[in-house]
């Protein structure tokens, strides 16, 4: 049986999904917007509507240059997680077209078709009902069926919309960046005259081997991709597998309307959980419990924990604070529990007897335990991020995210131990001639200045601020009381970028 591989391209799937998402059809396509996303060197646009597009903005330009050319713009930011979580919907919701499908990120899916287009009356039809059904979700498409996934995904970019092509058909009227190419390999051909894939067809192998032979990437080499496009190259793709969430519920004889009794099917229902997560060597991080009440009314609680876990208990005890504001009503019928975030969780053999002497509580247990009196968020941790403007050296995480900068990577001077939530304006009564400051005043006190050092230079983040933005020279000083401030001058006399420099308090040493 001969392969047959559907290309879906869903070239709009991001603008289309934020329009979905705003309740909006296509309609609202009409107002010139882009989405953006930032970058080192400012917000870039990832998507534009239709009007947006008419107006001059293109998916890789600067916002800067966007609202050069259309002022009234609007802009929205771009969700690239979310794209391709609807991408991964949607590849589970393909494999109605065939057993197996897969993710072209950011906008394209693979599906199999191989011996099911006669259940659609041909491929034609299944290519029709594919367009059909993308249509009716809001999404635009470019579809192609052929024998590798290489040559569907040319066709479904650079070729006729709905094109099918057999095994030994040519490709060669193609653009060579329908073979996927990085941009600086297409620019080299280019340069070299090799504007179609039939240019390339015609140059010796051994001459493109010898131009490309350190290239092991298949989209910085040619001939790999050349050879995947023609099967004669087997190409990996992963397909996406289903993945269910683990259920378990309690269906009551009688309804129950006792805070004991809910108590005691919570826990039942967490120990069933608990021994289907070990069975499959996972543990939850999100909980979703659902009451459904005589009356009709559900009653829904969640619980997110810091580390996976599968502890019955510990889930339960967790889950009981949720339940305080539960109004039974006439009575609870049916509990269900799922686990809507799993995560894999080896299993490993315990020392029960120094489990049952232990006395102490886990890092991970008790921030859940703050988590769920104190709310969702209110615990963070910092950690250094990548930056030496003071106020932006460091960011919030979750408690235990795993995600950090390296102190080792920053190398800063001497930083105080406490540094203001935002600078403070200071006077400067009196500055040396070399720019030291000797006398200040700071929240209605004057503190005199006995010892100095700096200045510590900081310029702007040029990649992000605006030209105008100002030097800032930094300065320990201790005062007659042998308090130590952080003060800093906000730019240079005589610098075309403002007045006189302006002066600032930042941080306090222990």
């Amino acid at each position: 049986m001969a392969r047959r591989i559907l290309a879906i391209w869903l070239p709009r799937l991001a603008i289309e999904r934020w329009l979905l998402g705003q309740g909006d059809d296509q309609s609202g396509d009409g107002s010139p917007l882009v989405l953006i996303s930032d970058t080192a060197h400012g917000p870039r646009v990832t998507a534009a509507t239709r009007a947006g597009l008419e107006a001059g903005a293109r998916p890789g330009m600067m916002l800067a240059d966007v609202r050069a050319l259309c002022p009234q713009i609007a802009v929205a930011p771009a969700d690239p997680s979310g794209d391709l979580g609807l991408l991964e919907q949607l590849a589970l919701w393909a494999q109605r077209w065939g057993p197996w499908s897969a993710l072209d990120p950011p906008d394209g899916l693979v599906v199999d078709v191989s011996g099911a287009a006669h259940l659609f009356g041909g491929e034609d039809a299944l290519l029709a009902d594919a367009r059909r059904r993308l249509a009716a979700r809001g999404l635009s498409t470019r579809l192609a069926i052929a024998p590798t996934a290489g040559a569907a995904w040319a066709l479904a970019h650079y070729g006729a919309d709905g094109a099918t092509v057999q095994p030994g058909d040519s490709l060669d009227p193609l653009p060579v960046a329908a073979l996927r190419l990085d941009p600086a390999v297409l620019t080299v051909l280019r340069r070299l005259g090799l504007k179609r894939i039939g240019d390339l067809t015609g140059v010796a192998r051994d001459a493109l081997a010898r131009r490309f032979r350190s290239a092991h990437a298949p989209a910085a080499n040619p001939l790999i991709r050349m050879d995947q496009l023609a099967g004669r190259v087997p190409e990996p793709l992963l397909p996406v597998v289903s993945l269910e969430s683990p259920l378990v519920q309690r269906r009551l004889m009688e309804p129950i309307r006792h805070r004991v009794l809910l108590d005691k099917v919570l826990e039942d229902l967490c120990a069933d959980m608990a021994r289907i997560l070990e069975g499959r060597a996972l543990g939850a991080r999100r909980l979703e419990l659902a009451l459904w009440k005589v009356d009709g009314e559900v009653v829904a609680r969640r619980l997110e924990v810091s580390a996976a876990s599968r502890d019955a208990a510990h889930l339960a005890g967790l889950f009981a604070r949720k339940l305080d504001d539960v109004d039974a009503g006439f009575g609870i019928e049916l509990a269900r529990l799922r686990a809507a975030w799993i995560e894999p969780l080896p299993l490993a053999q315990k020392d029960f007897e120094a489990s049952a002497e232990r006395q102490g509580t886990s890092l991970a247990a008790c921030i859940d335990r703050l988590s769920v009196r104190l709310g969702e968020g209110a615990i963070r941790r910092p950690v250094l991020h990548a930056s030496h403007v003071p106020e932006r050296a460091q960011r919030w995480v979750a408690p235990l995210d795993p995600a950090a900068v390296r102190q080792e990577s920053l190398a800063f001077h001497a930083r105080p131990l406490k540094l203001l939530d935002r600078a403070e304006p200071i006077a400067v009564l009196y500055a040396s001639p070399d720019g030291l400051p000797r006398r200040f005043r700071w929240r209605g006190d004057v503190h005199e200045v006995m010892r100095a050092e700096g200045p510590e230079r900081i310029a702007p983040e040029w990649w992000r601020e605006r030209s105008t933005v100002r030097l800032r020279d930094y300065y320990r000083v201790e005062d007659g009381e042998g308090r130590r401030y952080w003060i800093y001058r906000h730019g240079l006399s005589g610098d075309g970028r403002g007045g006189t420099p302006d002066w600032y308090l930042q941080g306090l040493f222990g």
